[in-house]
């Protein structure tokens, strides 16, 4: 065999040998590996759906922002920041991730006229949704919890802490909080350099990128407020890069024994009472779920007519919200961004 062949040969089997290399690769780059992740946190529970090359587990990683998250803001923890806090705490300098709540919190708060409101904490005890001692109310009780009750009666300091114009106002970030988590579990895993994933917590969600096994965007369910089977949905929707929360009377609500008409868990901050239900259900999708979950909180407690002026102003909410008009009819406001996002 003369030299010529022999190199002839080389570079051929080099060449080949490179292909195959190159396919390996290639091969490896493009498989698919779905994780999941799934458990109980902040009350509730969560699912965590996430494609990398190979098989993963953050679990130990989830489990830690749960963790920080519940020292920061869980009302139901006496260690945490949040019950230190209410307790009359006035040193104790808070983490970046409640003045980030805080923060946001109080933008909220401006827009909604006060309709959002995390001071609310004292209400919430009385009426028996937290985890304080819940006392029978009457209208000159509840008028005298008012007193405790304003965003602008507190402050985060330069200093990191928080002052409060009464020691007696307590904090409740439950409306947002659970929003909040699933941003910071967001955050973890674009970290980790995943750029596909799907985490609900308590039926709130964030979803990122695409479902890489069905090779489309993610589809969620709207739960229908009228129903109580929650696997009863009322509509779908498909999402990339957006958060989505929802809010509704579904879970907890009473009627009254005279006047027969349903009252939701939402508190209004501005009476002091739980909301007449004429709004069923909320859902905001946005760009952050803290902030989604804030809105759909606050339009549980405002009139329709004042949540659509909120919403028409800010471009960066869609929102669909189903209510009774004065007859008692189940009617439907949707705005156009997010029926373009309707699944038919």
């Amino acid at each position: 065999m003369t030299d010529l062949l022999k190199y002839k040969l080389k570079v051929v089997l080099f060449i080949a040998t490179g292909c195959l290399f190159t396919a390996c690769k290639n091969d490896n780059k493009s498989k698919i590996v779905e994780n999941r992740n799934n458990g109980s946190a902040l009350g509730t529970s969560y699912s965590i759906i996430y494609f990398t090359n190979e098989t993963t587990n953050f679990q130990e990683e989830i489990d830690s922002v749960f963790k920080v998250i519940n020292k920061s803001m869980s009302t139901y923890m006496p260690s945490s920041d949040i019950s230190k806090i209410n307790k009359g705490d006035s040193t104790l300098q808070v983490d970046h991730m409640f003045k980030e709540v805080f923060n946001l919190s109080k933008d909220i708060n401006s827009k909604t006229d006060g309709y959002f409101d995390p001071t609310v904490g004292t209400l919430v005890n009385a009426w028996g949704f937290g985890p304080g001692e819940q006392i029978k109310l009457d209208s000159s009780k509840v008028d005298s919890l008012l007193e405790y009750v304003g965003f602008s009666k507190v402050e985060l300091t330069n200093k990191g802490t928080i002052k409060k114009a009464n020691t007696n106002i307590l904090f409740d970030f439950n409306a947002i909080a659970k929003g909040y988590s699933i941003d910071r579990l967001a955050v973890m895993l674009e970290s980790k350099g995943i750029t596909d994933f799907l985490i609900e917590v308590g039926g709130e969600i964030y979803a990122k990128g695409e479902n890489l096994k069905k090779k489309k965007k993610w589809v969620v369910g709207i739960n229908d407020p009228e129903v109580e089977d929650r696997t009863n949905y009322k509509a779908a929707v498909t999402l990339k890069n957006v958060a989505m929360a929802s809010s509704g009377n579904y879970r907890h609500f009473r009627v009254d024994p005279v006047t027969k008409e349903k009252y939701v868990h939402t508190l209004n901050p501005k009476t002091g009472y739980t909301k007449n239900a004429k709004v069923l259900g909320t859902t905001i999708i946005t760009g952050n779920c803290a902030k989604a979950d804030g809105y759909a909180t606050s339009f549980m407690a405002m009139d329709l007519e004042d949540s659509k002026k909120i919403i028409e102003k800010d471009s960066t909410l869609q929102a669909y919200i189903i209510y009774l008009d004065d007859d008692g009819n189940t009617k439907e406001y949707i705005t156009k961004g997010f029926k373009d996002l309707l699944l038919e």
